[in-house]
């Protein structure tokens, strides 16, 4: 996992493997009822919207999260860019953040599927964002993907 800081952007980037068909691996992570599997509980994640249907661009996905102090809020995330098997993008319309930029990208390779994830994102007050990221919201993400990756692990076989 790997953080950056372009400008008043933030970026993280993730990577797991998993021995996993290409198939397997999209059916999974493009069923936003997943999600609540690979989010610790402690954040609440309750998904409010249908997600009977298949993903598709334009697609509004609603949830119930407390990120921070057990705090719950609503956040709205849009399905941006859906290319079959290979990426799909959610951006963040109403939620903790400024900006939320989320590009999921499955690729088969020999073996398994490599999932990675690349984020940008902004906090919302930009004055207090670098100490505010320091202390709280990268260890938290941190501590998410780190949660997810094992979970992941768990459900799937580690590569």
């Amino acid at each position: 996992m790997k953080f950056e800081k372009q400008g008043k952007i933030f970026q993280l980037s993730a990577k797991i493997i998993l021995p996993i068909s290409l198939d397997e691996a999209w059916e999974f992570f493009s069923d936003p009822s997943n999600l609540k599997a690979i989010t610790p509980e402690y954040m609440g994640f309750n998904i409010l919207s249908s997600t009977d249907e298949s993903m598709y661009s334009g697609q509004i996905i609603s949830y119930m999260v407390s990120p921070l102090l057990g705090i719950k809020m609503n956040w709205v995330s849009e399905i941006t860019h859906v290319e079959y098997k290979k990426y799909f993008v959610d951006e963040q319309k109403i939620g903790p953040y400024a900006i939320w930029h989320h590009k999921h990208f499955l690729k088969e390779i020999e073996g398994g599927t490599e999932i990675r994830d690349v984020v940008h994102y902004k906090l919302p007050i930009s004055l207090i964002a670098n100490r505010f990221h320091s202390l709280i919201v990268k260890p938290r993400l941190k501590e998410i993907f780190e949660y997810r990756t094992n979970k992941l692990n768990t459900m799937f076989g580690e590569k």
